[in-house]
Parts: C-alpha cells; structure tokens; sequence
C-alpha cells in the first residue's frame, strides 16, 4: 500500500509561510492515497516553548471531534475539546492536532488516513514517539479505539469518550496494554453507556488490569467537557509512555 502525503496550502498558512511554529490553531490540509484520494483537513497547534530548544521533542495529542463537526469547515472542529480550550487561551505542553473528518465518513473508516497524518506529523515536527496520545469524543470516541487498535504499538494511551470499541479492538488494545482511562455519562441517550462498559469488559477479559472507566452520573452525551476541563486527566495522559507499558501479551488468534 502506498501512501503519499503532499501538503496542500488552505487558508492562512502561518506554518507554510513564515516556518516559525506558534500556540495559537493554524489550518493546514493533508492530502492521503489510501488505495484513494483523500484529502484531511487538521489544525494543528504547538505547544509554547516548541521554537526555544530545536531538539526537543514533544508530546502528540490527536484529537478527533464528533459527527456533528464533520465536512469541510474547519471551525467546526474548535468546538468542543482541545481546539475549544486553546481557542479560549488554554496551553497544552504538546503538539495538538484536530483533524476532520469527511461529511459522508465515520472515523473507524478513516483509520489508514490517520496513520498516514501521524506519520507525517512525526516527519514533519519534533514529535516524541514515546508519547502519541489519543482521544476523541462520540463519533470521535469509536474513532479512538479504532486508531489505537490499528497501531497499538505507537500510541501511549489513549482518553475516548462516549464512545465504543469493536470486539477485536478492545481486545488487541487489552492485549497490549495500552493504558485507557474512558468517559461516558451513564444517561447518555445517544451512545448508550454499555459502549463503554463493554469495551472495558472486553479489555479486563484480555488480561488488561489497569483500564479505569468514569462514569458520570446523571449526565447525559456531553461528558466531554467535564472531561477536557479535568485536569486530572492531563496529567494522567502526559505521565503516560511506551517504554513504560508492560510487554504485549501474546495474540491468541495469530
């Protein structure tokens, strides 16, 4: 399979023109070949500081938005999650990038797509491959556990929310060890909160020991702001690498 990963200009171009990395939510557009032609529109934001040390690297969130951001105006994608906070001055100690997702797609679809942005995140920025870090919320939480099911030796820990994970996804990220800490409000008439009880059911079951659930009572599909609003989780998913990860559990179906 070939992928390839030229960069399209759209909109102001802070990177493409002046080469200096800021805080502040720049658009760019990654154009994928994934047996198609795709394009992925991201922002992408860089943690204060990045410019003072050129060999540091520096931790990844990827952030994916729900169903109602998806199409083809980036600004949608600023609100709720990361992009919301920065937009309202919040600073993360990592690059943050947001894609969107395609109006007729689903982000499980899109998997090969987001491998292809994290690779061409890590080759374009000083990124720390210790510390790729997913999350994503609704449409976005199912889109977490895909991701991290596809590359589950590339990412460090993964914070889906209201979201759910297909059977063999749950159980290779358990298999792995991937360290999870999943969010669901259990009066969420839109994602049921089983989702997320089953997937970490299916983690447990798999020999994963250490996946924490928090159930948010009384709240219904948004438990993602309280979430993104919790420092607790943060400093959670930043203390969290891959070489501090227990080794792999063997596949049983391989």
């Amino acid at each position: 399979m070939r992928i390839l990963i030229p960069f399209l200009l759209i909109g102001c171009m802070t990177m493409a023109t002046a080469d200096v990395p800021t805080s502040q939510l720049t658009p760019d557009r990654l154009d994928v070949t994934v047996e198609r032609q795709a394009e992925l529109p991201y922002l992408i934001s860089f943690p204060e500081g990045y410019n003072d040390d050129p060999q540091r690297r520096w931790p990844l969130v990827l952030f994916l938005h729900g169903a109602g951001e998806r199409g083809d105006d980036l600004e949608r994608v600023k609100s709720w999650g990361p992009g919301k906070r920065i937009e309202e001055g919040e600073h993360y100690p990592a690059i943050i990038v947001t894609p969107q997702c395609p109006a007729d797609r689903w982000w499980p679809q899109m998997v090969f797509e987001l491998v292809a942005l994290i690779d061409a995140m890590e080759a374009e920025h000083r990124i720390d491959s210790e510390r790729i870090y997913l999350t994503g919320l609704s449409m976005g939480g199912f889109g977490t556990w895909a991701l991290a099911a596809e590359i589950p030796e590339r990412v460090a820990a993964i914070g889906p929310i209201c979201g759910g994970a297909a059977w063999y996804d749950a159980r290779v990220i358990g298999w792995h060890q991937i360290p999870v800490w999943a969010f669901h409000g259990d009066a969420d008439p839109v994602v049921e909160v089983e989702e997320s009880l089953r997937a970490v059911q299916r983690l447990r079951a798999a020999g994963h020991e250490n996946a924490r659930l928090t159930l948010y009572s009384g709240v219904g599909h948004n438990s993602w702001t309280e979430t993104y609003d919790n420092p607790e989780f943060w400093s959670w998913l930043f203390a969290q690498r891959l070489s501090n990860r227990p080794a792999p559990q063997e596949d049983p179906y391989h």
